[in-house]
């Protein structure tokens, strides 16, 4: 049923490698699809496995940008949204730039910024290019509190709101993937593998706890950039001895598929905004041990929908693995409720509406 006809959005975003912002790009065009007259999606410089995961309903195109002023690039989205007629640009995270110049261009739609960066208050020489390009904003989402408020002091576009991310019920994706390890003693980490995801302490961490005698294994899903970063995690599990413990599968598209085969959901990054990751362990049933930064501890309430940690306290991670592991009780408590907790504040049913307002009121 259509909400708002008048509306018509396409998402921005440069890439669509399974990061956190552009699983929220895609997830926002699907459930678009069927409530507003028009759901599009550009992506800008890089395709990638979540393609796979756009909806039928959604009117999809790529730029393929080569540099950072790409007339080419620019003219092309210019027609793209003069053909569909569309009255507003939802850019995600870095796209804002693009869509800024494309404003220049095409200067009836509508340009919202929507901001999934957890560090950015302390990121001051990149906020100068934000804050000038905020004049050209009609909108700001904000992932979590601190972030609106950032907004609504530095920032020239004051009409900001904090929209928290979201779970969609409706999933398109190839399964493929199947977790290696003991049936029932899987844990999951769901990031790419850079900073600040906090990989080593977490690898550290679990071979220090009890869960590996007890025939748990660790399982790392995301983006392998064959960096520095990768090489350090790769020779701490060789040289631990963890290759039958620990295993790393890179980007995968069918991450609902794998949620579903694991038990325990692990985050432990030392910096976060509001991570779609806790929403889909959340939707998965897995019971939960997550980092206390950013919005993590407003959805993880410690001891009932999961268990908080401090990133930086390997003592602490290590404890809270081995109390999740060696109960199963408590285990399965912990899922049902941030299960609950998520399919009553975070579905897509819930968030789409605040969001198709706030694109209303700035016709």
């Amino acid at each position: 049923m259509l909400l708002q006809k008048k509306n018509r959005v396409i998402q921005l975003i440069d890439s669509l490698e399974a990061g956190g912002a552009e699983r929220m790009a895609v997830t926002i065009a699907n459930d678009l699809a069927d409530k507003i007259e028009f759901s599009g999606l550009i992506v800008t410089r890089r395709e990638g496995d979540l393609k796979k995961s756009i909806g039928e309903n959604v009117v999809y195109t790529f730029l393929n940008k080569k540099k950072v002023i790409d007339v080419k690039a620019l003219l092309r989205c210019k027609r793209f949204l003069k053909e569909n007629k569309v009255s507003h640009i939802h850019a995600h995270s870095s796209s804002y730039f693009f869509g800024v110049l494309i404003k220049f261009l095409f200067p009836s739609v509508s340009l919202v910024w929507h901001d999934h960066h957890g560090n950015r208050i302390h990121s001051k020489k990149a906020n100068i290019f934000i804050k000038i390009s905020s004049l050209f904003f009609s909108g700001i989402l904000a992932v979590n509190l601190e972030l609106e408020h950032w907004a609504k002091q530095n920032l020239y576009c004051k009409n900001v709101l904090f929209l928290p991310n979201f779970v969609s019920s409706k999933v398109t994706e190839d399964v493929k993937t199947t977790l290696k390890g003991t049936e029932g003693k899987k844990i999951i980490c769901l990031a790419n593998l850079r900073d600040p995801k906090n990989h080593l302490l977490l690898l550290k961490a679990f071979h220090q706890s009890d869960a590996i005698k007890q025939d748990w294994t660790l399982h790392l899903v995301g983006r392998d950039k064959k960096d520095e970063y990768s090489t350090t995690l790769k020779n701490f599990i060789k040289g631990n001895n963890l290759e039958n413990n620990v295993f790393l599968y890179g980007s995968c598209s069918d991450t609902h598929h794998i949620l579903k085969q694991a038990n325990v959901g692990i985050l432990v990054s030392t910096f976060e905004g509001f991570p779609v990751t806790l929403l889909e362990y959340g939707m998965a049933n897995l019971a939960v041990v997550s980092t206390n930064v950013g919005y993590c501890s407003s959805l993880i309430e410690n001891e009932i929908t999961g268990l908080i940690v401090n990133p930086m306290d390997i003592n602490e991670i290590s404890n809270k693995i081995n109390r999740i592991t060696t109960d199963l009780c408590f285990r399965e408590y912990l899922s049902l409720k941030f299960n609950t907790f998520v399919k009553q504040n975070y579905s897509s049913e819930v968030i789409t509406y605040l969001l198709i307002d706030f694109y209303s009121k700035l016709n």
